[in-house]
This record gives structure tokens, sequence and C-alpha cells, in this order.
């Protein structure tokens, strides 16, 4: 038994969510117990105790939609590259990148951004991947990692028909076999999916295939109308807009999640709540692609639930929260929207994405839920309570704070050190992977 104390505690449960000194009992990946701390010492008092050093004890993130398979990039200058759209952003970049990532990249990325999500609190995440260069035993390699980090992750392979139709079959075998894998395996930390890219790079001849090898499995995890090409191109070449292609193909549905869905009309929002289909919001991403704004306000009114993802361009889940609401109220032209949808997103929405793929109770501290929860080193100068800590979150926390990890009962980071990871020995590993990666990429030696 542990018990979690000496700090402000923010459960996300409305029968209690609040005690301004607070502690969480937990045995093994289970939350026992949660409440005031001087009730909660006597109560246990043979546990091994944690201390939050006065921080704010919260439940654990979850990202809804990130991209393993970018996590090598940071830094990276492509000699040539410089995209005027967006389709020059994904050619250009992105899957010139995938072209050349290989099984021991794809470790090198997953090892890189799980130890990253761990230091910003991050413990379960939803992953789209691609690596073109080295399909089969992908997934694998990605679950792996997550098993070692103690990371809960839901995986996909990104199918698309952009390399021909050899590589096309390859990424659907890969969901089809991670799929089995996970049926076979029953590990509560992992899932799948299956994935998808744009539609814009993928047949109705693709789609009936992946359709027929998942079998009705899972739901899919798809980049929708992210940009003009996905409505233009099923304009063009199928007549119909692309929420409605994917329907055709019975591809929609509750267990589905449709990334971005920044160029959806009304029809589309309609068709997507009857559907009870999820999407996911990624604003720095859609704001650096410069592809738009998605309709956010506009989908929680049509009761789409939608969930907060990063597309990898961060997996600071509160740098993200901050710019969800920015960019709402700034396309909106109105300071005084999004607070209520950007922090549902976050605190709310991504837990019941979460709970159709993870049987654990995730994103609040209650007893029976999992022991996912994380410390924050914030120490208010201002008020600070039950009625405005989503402001504090907002305008005073980034990721960067969080001190210590835990997820499922399993302490992955306390006081800033990661454990029973040799932290060194693995971003040695990573550090040469990267540069086979950007020496291949540019032609040179890093």
């Amino acid at each position: 038994m542990y018990l979690l104390t000496n700090g402000r505690l923010i459960t996300r449960d409305p029968a209690q969510p609040y005690f301004a000194r607070g502690a969480v009992a937990f045995d093994g990946p289970v939350i026992a117990e949660v409440g005031d701390e001087a009730s909660l010492r006597a109560r246990y008092p043979d546990a091994a105790c944690i201390d939050a050093r006065g921080g704010v004890i919260m439940p654990a993130f979850i990202n809804a939609h990130t991209h393993i398979y970018s996590a090598l990039a940071r830094g990276l200058s492509i000699q040539g590259y410089n995209p005027t759209n967006f389709f020059e952003v994904l050619d250009g970049q992105w899957w010139y990148i995938d072209r050349h990532l290989t099984l021991a990249g794809t470790r090198a990325s997953a090892e890189a951004l799980l130890i990253d999500c761990i230091k910003q609190g991050v413990t379960t995440i939803f992953d789209h991947h691609a690596s073109y260069c080295e399909i089969p035993g992908s997934l694998l390699e990605i679950a792996q990692a997550a098993r070692k980090f103690g990371v809960r992750a839901c995986l996909c392979y990104e199918v698309s028909d952009r390399d021909g139709e050899e590589k096309c079959l390859q990424a659907i075998q890969e969901n089809a076999d991670f799929i089995a894998w996970c049926a076979r395996e029953r590990d509560p930390m992992l899932a799948a999916m299956f994935g998808g890219h744009a539609l814009f790079t993928i047949s109705d001849r693709t789609f009936d295939r992946m359709v027929a090898a998942n079998d009705g499995r899972t739901g899919y995890h798809i980049h929708v109308s992210e940009g003009m090409n996905d409505v233009y191109d099923s304009l063009q070449q199928y007549g119909r807009r692309p929420v409605q292609r994917l329907h055709d193909h019975g591809i929609l549905g509750p267990k589905t999640v449709l990334g971005h869905c920044i160029h959806v009309n009304t029809a589309e929002m309609e068709l997507i709540a009857a559907t009870g289909t999820m999407c996911v919001n990624n604003p720095e991403s859609n704001m650096g692609n410069a592809v738009g704004c998605s309709p956010v306000l506009q989908l929680f009114r049509h009761g789409i639930l939608v969930g907060l993802g990063t597309d990898a361009y961060t997996n600071d889940m509160l740098e993200s929260l901050k710019v969800a609401l920015a960019i709402q109220r700034h396309n909106a032209c109105l300071p005084n929207v999004g607070w209520g949808e950007a922090t549902a997103m976050l605190f709310e929405n991504n837990a019941k994405i979460a709970a159709q793929y993870f049987p654990a109770r995730l994103g609040v501290l209650q007893a029976g839920a999992s022991a996912d929860i994380i410390v924050m080193d914030y120490k208010p100068f201002t008020p600070f309570s039950g009625d405005n800590i989503d402001g504090h979150m907002i305008f005073g926390m980034t990721g960067r704070q969080c001190q210590t990890t835990i997820a499922a009962g399993k302490v992955l980071m306390k006081d800033r050190e990661l454990v029973g990871i040799d932290e060194e020995a693995v971003n040695a590993h990573i550090l040469e992977e990267s540069r086979k990666l950007w020496g291949a990429l540019n032609h040179t030696t890093y």
C-alpha cells in the first residue's frame, strides 16, 4: 500500500473535487481511497508514503492523438525543404521521414516520446504510427517500449496508398496483426485501433480492404479534413465529402476517432453525431501547418465527443489546452468563449475516449479508479481552491512542472528522476538512431 501525501489534491470527482491537504491511497494499479491526509494517514498507518512536497496532486494526462514517428525530428533541418502548403509539409517532411524510419528508429522514437510524456505527466497515449521504410513489426516495437516505460498506449498503423500497393497491403496487415496480438495478450495497458491516413491518400478499394481486415474487431483512427486536400479529392474523385465517404464504408461509429476535422460542414457534423463517432482537436499542429481552426464550438453544440491531442507538436497537454482556448477565441472573435469546451476536452472527454479502449477508469482520482496520478511542482501565489483550479492550470502550470508520475500504481518518475530506467543509456541509443536517420535524410554524417 502506498500513500501519496502533502499536497493540494484535485480529484476531478464532482462528489469531492478538492482537498486543501489531501492524500491518495493506492494498492497495485487501483486507488483504494482519496481524502483528507490526516484521515488517510490514520487509516493506513503502515502504508509507504510518497511526499508530494506541497505540490498539486491530480489525475495524469491522456493524449488522444500523437505521432511517435516524429519524435526524432526535433531540431532537424531537411535540405531544400521550404513548404508553401500542407501537401508540401507532408511530402517534404513527414512522409520523407517515415520512408527512412527503420524498426530500430521506430523503437528509438517511441523511447524518446514516452520519456517526454512521463516527464510531463502523460500516462496514456493514442498513437498513429507510420514507418514506411520498415512496416512489419513496427507496432510491436512501440508496444514493447510502452511496456518497458510503463505508459498505457493505444496503437495503430497509418494505412495509405501514397507509397504503392505493396506498402499499403503491408500497412493493412500490420494493423490486423497487432489487433490479433492485443487480443491474445490481453494486456490492460495496451490496445489496438485500425489506422488510416488522410482520405486523399486512401482509395475506395483500400477502404474496403481495411474494413475486411478489421472484421469489426476495433474502431478506426484516421485523419479527416485536416487540410482542404481531403475535401477537394473526395468531391472530385468520389462525388461526396470525406465524412460521407467514411460512413459509406462503415468506418464511422462509437469506437472510431477522427483526427482534426477542421473542414467539416454542418451535414458532416450531424453524421458524426448520429453515429456516435469521436473527434480529436490538435490546435498547435493545425496552426503550425496553417490548415485552419477546427470548429470545436460547433462540434460541441452537435453533441460530438471531442478530445484533445497534440499531433506530436508537443507532449505537454497543458500547452495544448492553452492554445486550444486561445485559437477558439481568436477564431470566434469573442474573448468569452471556449473555456468550458477546452477544459472538457482535456479533463473529461479524453477519459471518455480512453474508456472505449482501456478497462481502467482514467482521468479521476477516486476509489476503484486507476492509480494514474501526477504531482505538479506548483506553489500558487494567488488564492487556490476547487473553484478556480482550471484557471491556475491554464495560466500558471506547464507540463514541465510535473515532478512525480504514477501509472497504474507504478511509480515512473519520482522527484523528476525516472524510476528503473537508465536515462543516459536510453538517450545514447536515441541519439545514435537519430544521427542515422538525419544522415539518411540529408545524405551526410552527423
